[in-house]
């Protein structure tokens, strides 16, 4: 299988690089790409959220007052939900929203997120991608023959320049393959790879 690769210097000239089918030639498994993303998402939750219930509250060790006599309603202790400074009925307490997905699932996701991207013609690679200088205009002028509201470069190093100027650019991203997540994936309308990039990828999902 070969990958058309638009080079972003020249509109009209463009090469192919061979990637494996067992890779990027697999079936969308939308089922199983969605466990990805709700697993990613759902990590990035803190689940530090707190709240004190009737035992975690201060006071409430002894009864207010006797059972009957008073004219008021029974009460057996301050740290009741109805009573104001009580604990929280249902109060919220620490979890972790972690979900379990193994390895090789994880693998055959993202080798079906790589896939359909393909077949979209939503990814690209370019070894021409990284400017020169830290000017964002330098980039924004590079990605322009580059159809996309949300583009995704994914690079095998991280370089100074690509960072500085793309932080200005706020439809442009920029990870590393080790960093690169199945929610912006799927989020991108564009995936611009390096040629070194791609066979990282290559290797580590056969």
């Amino acid at each position: 299988m070969t990958l058309q690769i638009p080079t972003l210097s020249t509109q009209d000239s463009a090469v192919s690089v061979s990637v494996s089918e067992d890779v990027f030639g697999q079936e969308f498994n939308e089922t199983l790409v969605h466990q990805l993303v709700t697993k990613y998402q759902a990590t990035a939750r803190a689940g530090t959220k707190a709240q004190k219930n009737r035992a975690a509250v201060s006071g409430g060790g002894s009864k207010p007052w006797r059972q009957k006599g008073t004219g008021r309603a029974r009460a057996g202790t301050m740290s009741s939900p109805i009573w104001r400074s009580g604990g929280v009925t249902f109060a919220a307490q620490p979890r972790s929203f972690d979900q379990k997905i193994n390895k090789k699932m994880y693998k055959v996701g993202i080798r079906s997120i790589f896939s359909e991207l393909l077949r979209q013609e939503r990814l690209v690679v370019s070894n021409d991608v990284f400017p020169k200088t830290a000017k964002t205009k330098e980039l924004a002028e590079n990605l322009k023959i580059i159809d996309g509201k949300r583009i995704l470069i994914i690079a095998d190093t991280i370089d100074e320049n690509l960072v500085l100027a793309s932080r200005n650019i706020p439809y442009v991203s920029v990870t590393t393959v080790e960093s690169v997540n199945p929610v912006a994936l799927v989020a991108a309308d564009k995936v611009i790879a390096t040629e070194t990039a791609l066979k990282k990828i290559e290797e580590r999902l056969i």
